[in-house]
């Protein structure tokens, strides 16, 4: 979906396909013609964008066939469907049956997410649509935590490096410019945008940047208004939720552990790597936690929890509609915004995926509204 202040450039709004479990061609091809095209009809979108999720397989048939990607190219253009955005952070096998700390490999001291991340920025130049220059893909941020060494944190300079470069002759060549952001999450190496502006020094910032997932800046407790004034770009917006759990409710969220995915657990006091560690005792009950748990953006959770949306909002406002200096409506921290709630198949209870998608991306459309962002 396109979106405009009448003082703006366009905003895109999309929402990521790594809800899908697909990791070929084929299994693409069959999101497009179906849930996406359902979640189209469902929005009544005249185009409706997608955060495009290609596992390493699906990257290097593309890589390797340009008819494969034309083919591609042709089949969004004939389902109403537009890519600006990459989801470049899972490598593959997000849907496995245990995924947890796996979703971290290979890192960015290692050469395949390198040579993944440049095949990502090949195929989007092919996917933008005609009248687009600009695309961008979101990856993980650098590494997870543990692990990490000098040589480890020379190596991803060295490749970062690479990165930058590579991307530099790709809009060289042709035309169009792609911009890579490193998403902070809780447990990383790069867990704070402050981490963020440290272990990016130095980076070619017309290439590189952040993508700052509302979800994983909440967890850390990190506010709103320091995240939107970092000074990195924004290369893109995940418009997503955490759990929010009040004191003494934490039992409520025992609902919430499975095996998939990690659930970084933060209150002011400390921290988890996962919630079943936090609800074993290791965080205090007489706090308010916060929990990586992407929630549905437009339906809360069973009393008594809630989620982060308020937080959400705060970032919406700060990075699509800031103001000048001097009081003015300024040009958007970032155009690219993408709803990624990548858990509905481990929420509890059955959920409709492309009514859920449509909903979330209504109530993120009215919030937009409310900013004075209409549809074009």
């Amino acid at each position: 979906m396109r979106l405009r202040h009448p003082a703006g450039p366009v905003v895109h709004l999309a929402y990521c396909t790594n809800v899908h479990p697909a990791e070929d061609l084929a299994g693409i091809h069959e999101q497009l013609t179906g849930v996406a095209a359902r979640v189209r009809a469902l929005t009544g979108a005249g185009r409706l964008g997608l955060g495009l999720w290609l596992s390493r397989r699906a990257a290097r048939a593309l890589r390797d066939d340009p008819a494969e990607r034309a083919r591609l190219r042709a089949r969004l253009d004939e389902q109403g469907l537009e890519v600006v955005t990459l989801n470049g952070f899972p490598y593959g096998g997000f849907h496995d049956e245990v995924v947890k700390l796996r979703v971290y490999r290979p890192d960015w001291a290692e050469p395949e997410r390198l040579a993944y991340t440049l095949d990502l920025a090949e195929i989007l130049t092919a996917l933008l649509p005609e009248d687009v220059t600009e695309g961008s893909i979101s990856t993980l941020p650098l590494a997870w935590r543990t692990g990490w060494t000098p040589a480890k944190a020379a190596a991803v300079n060295a490749n970062l490096a690479v990165l930058a470069r590579g991307l530099r002759a790709l809009a060289e060549r042709t035309g169009k410019t792609i911009r890579v952001g490193f998403e902070p999450e809780p447990g990383c190496v790069v867990e704070t945008t402050p981490q963020a502006v440290a272990l990016l020094a130095g980076a070619d910032l017309d290439y590189l940047g952040v993508c700052l997932d509302a979800c994983h800046l909440a967890v850390g407790l990190e506010e709103a208004a320091d995240a939107a004034a970092l000074g990195l770009p924004v290369v893109k917006l995940q418009v997503s939720s955490a759990v929010e759990t009040p004191p003494g409710g934490q039992h409520a969220l025992a609902a919430y552990v499975e095996e998939r995915y990690l659930h970084q657990t933060r209150c002011a006091a400390g921290y988890t790597d996962d919630l079943p560690e936090a609800l074993a005792g290791e965080l205090p009950a007489d706090l308010p936690w916060r929990t990586h748990f992407h929630m549905p953006l437009h339906a809360a959770p069973p009393p008594p929890l809630t989620t982060t949306s308020s937080y959400l909002e705060d970032l919406l406002r700060l990075l699509v509609t800031p103001a000048s200096p001097q009081g003015d409506l300024a040009a958007p921290l970032t155009r690219h915004l993408e709803v990624e709630t990548y858990t509905w198949s481990v929420l509890p209870g059955q959920v409709d995926i492309a009514e859920g998608i449509a909903a979330e991306l209504d109530w993120t459309r009215r919030r937009l509204a409310a900013l004075g962002l209409k549809e074009i």
